[in-house]
């Protein structure tokens, strides 16, 4: 895991090692174990890198780096099958002097040109020199867990993998008011009809499984991977899919320990980080010198701490457990840190809480962290995709629709944690059938109530109210076009954010086994039933590994997300304050009404959106 920089242009002059070290000096958390500055030979081309070893930790992986003095690479990620694809290569003849996964891809490149990118199975961004060609090949990982930020800057095209990069070298750092419109407004972090846009004005990133090449200063964008939500397998019977899914599962998992430092997890208590502890206990048993160490934050007095099922899980592996208890002071503490790693909004509290976990993996000396990020998404592990499902199942056959129904309300009738789902009437048919028409009207609806409720200034309301991004068209009668939209549009992309901004700010790389995309393409050609079934969420992951998962966590009802006490938080004075002095600075930006920092603030609970206080705060710091 590494940090990358890059300023590519035809005028030689813009471009200098001073420039780029710059650019890598904003993020030596990125990468503190050295750092790596190339000019081409006509000065058109200057790459910079942070290293972060994992992998190789001589001086043979350091970045940029040279193959075959035609190639240079500055790489950030991890290509977790590089042993498999190496050895391939070693077959037709290529040769390697360093034990990379680096070089792998250099190598690869050079066999396969853009479609190597079809072979990799790991997280990734990178930039690529052909000093034949003279291009720069630039991609990212399919589900974007790594980041690739670029702008035009006086004549130079710039790439980084932080923001702050730029802001290094001198380029205007101008939010983008249509961004902060949808934020306020709909709670919005990103477009999902542009994937590229970002909350600054001429800084964009390269959308998740695209390309994009630069050559004499034009860039040309190609998407490289995609998944038909609607390609479902119907004939795969319940043995078939619990027996291929465990299998990708714990090879995902296998891959993802490839390491030459020390590799942990993290443990919420929820059922997907447990099972990723519980898989890598299991790989571990052969080695009963290697002892996990599992990171898990609690919260003192609070009906939503998971203490328990983390001892569960502690039960039954040969973990060595370490927990932070976050307390209000400590987030006081870490609040201006995380804006600033972040860079953008985040959505709660939480993330404040992951960045405490990240700090005590870093204290205990454990560099690479596993976790169970993107489960909720493709195994329809949240709450609100039972309606999409229900939806979906009526329209096919009403005896299962009401057969299923009638499981989820027995099974749900004393979870309290979860809000319960209506049966779904004539209101939810005209939704299923008519999506386009139901979120077009439903749109004017939440406009409307907005308009009334928010603090936003008239002007700024009137201004960017036809910019919206909420025109959502996912079908509401098709669980599989749900969990689409959830894992490549709006949901995980953020959760991905947060994870990289956070585990980089301390120097930690996060590992995600659940967005192997051999995975991930099996469980989306599953018919939904397989991924909801009585009354019971991720099904199909429960039922495949109820084996090594202890019972209370397999087959666990309610689902809590990762969620501190935000509400005591915010009712903190000096919190009060900052919302005020963030009210303020937003009443001068024209953005929110004049007065708005003597109005009542609303504490809210992580994910509620309240009186947009919380939202107050988190754009103030774009400024």
């Amino acid at each position: 895991m590494c940090g990358i920089a890059g300023i590519l242009s035809e005028n030689p002059n813009l471009i200098s090692k001073e420039r780029l070290k710059k650019m890598t000096d904003s993020i030596i958390h990125r990468g503190p174990d050295g750092s790596g500055h190339w000019i081409s030979d006509d000065g058109r081309i200057g790459f910079g890198h942070r290293r972060l070893s994992i992998l190789d930790l001589t001086e043979s992986g350091a970045q940029p780096m040279h193959y075959l003095d035609r190639y240079t690479l500055t790489f950030n990620g991890e290509i977790y099958n590089y042993l498999e694809i190496k050895a391939e290569l070693v077959k037709k003849g290529y040769k390697f002097r360093s034990n990379s996964d680096t070089e792998v891809l250099l190598a690869l490149y050079d066999l396969k040109r853009e479609d190597c990118l079809q072979d990799l199975d790991g997280m990734f961004a990178f930039a690529l020199y052909d000093n034949q060609t003279g291009e720069v090949f630039c991609a990212r990982d399919r589900f974007g867990e790594k980041p690739f930020f670029f702008t035009q800057f006086q004549e130079a095209f710039y790439f980084a993998s932080e923001m702050k990069e730029f802001w290094a070298v001198g380029v205007a750092k101008n939010p983008d008011p249509e961004m902060i419109f949808n934020y306020l407004h709909f709670d919005l972090l990103d477009n999902h009809s542009d994937l590229g846009q970002t909350f600054f004005k001429g800084v964009r990133k390269l959308a998740p499984g695209n390309y994009m090449i630069w050559k004499e200063g034009k860039i040309s964008i190609k998407k490289y991977w995609e998944i038909n939500p609607q390609s479902q397998k119907s004939t795969v019977s319940l043995n078939g899919a619990k027996e291929r899914f465990r299998e990708l599962f714990i090879e995902s998992v296998d891959r993802r320990l490839r390491s030459d430092v020390l590799v942990g997890s993290s443990l919420s208590g929820g059922i997907d980080s447990s099972l990723v502890v519980c898989v890598m206990d299991h790989l571990l048993r052969d080695h009963p010198e290697s002892i996990q160490n599992t990171f898990s934050a609690r919260f003192k007095n609070f009906h939503k701490d998971e203490g328990y099922f983390i001892q569960k899980v502690r039960e039954n592996t040969r973990i060595t457990s370490h927990e932070v208890y976050s307390e209000m002071d400590d987030l006081e503490g870490v609040f201006d840190k995380i804006c600033y790693h972040q860079e953008e909004p985040f959505g709660s509290a939480s993330i404040l809480v992951q960045y405490q976990v990240y700090e005590l993996a870093k204290k205990k000396g454990v560099t690479v962290l596993l976790d169970g990020q993107g489960a909720d998404e493709i195994l329809a592990g949240y709450h609100p995709y039972f309606t999409t499902f229900f939806n979906e199942i009526r329209k096919r056959s009403g005896n299962q629709f009401e057969k299923e129904f009638s499981a989820y309300a027995q099974l749900h009738e004393e979870n309290t944690i979860n809000a319960k789902i209506p049966k779904p009437g004539f209101k939810q048919a005209i939704a299923a059938n008519f999506p386009t028409l139901v979120n077009k009207v439903g749109r004017k609806v939440l406009n409307t109530k907005m308009k009334n409720s928010t603090l936003m200034a008239d002007d700024f309301f009137s201004a960017f109210r036809k910019f919206s991004h909420n025109d959502f068209n996912f079908d509401l009668g098709h669980l599989n076009s749900h969990l689409y939209f959830s894992t490549f549009e709006i949901g995980l992309p953020t959760l991905l954010r947060y994870a990289d901004r956070n585990s980089m700010a301390h120097s930690r790389e996060v590992r995600l086994p659940f967005l192997s995309h051999e995975l991930v393409e099996f469980v989306f050609s599953l018919p939904s039933d397989l991924k909801i079934k009585d009354g019971w969420t991720k099904y199909l992951m429960r039922a495949s590994f109820e084996d090594l998962l202890p019972e209370e966590i397999a087959w666990r009802k309610d689902k809590i997300g990762f969620e501190p006490p935000q509400k005591s938080w915010m009712d903190n004075p000096s919190t009060q304050d900052k919302i005020k002095a963030s009210r303020e600075i937003l009443s001068k930006e024209g953005i929110l009404k004049k007065g708005a920092e003597n109005l009542p603030i609303q504490s809210q609970v992580a994910h509620n959106k309240g009186d947009g206080s919380w939202n107050h705060l988190m754009v103030a710091n774009l400024f």
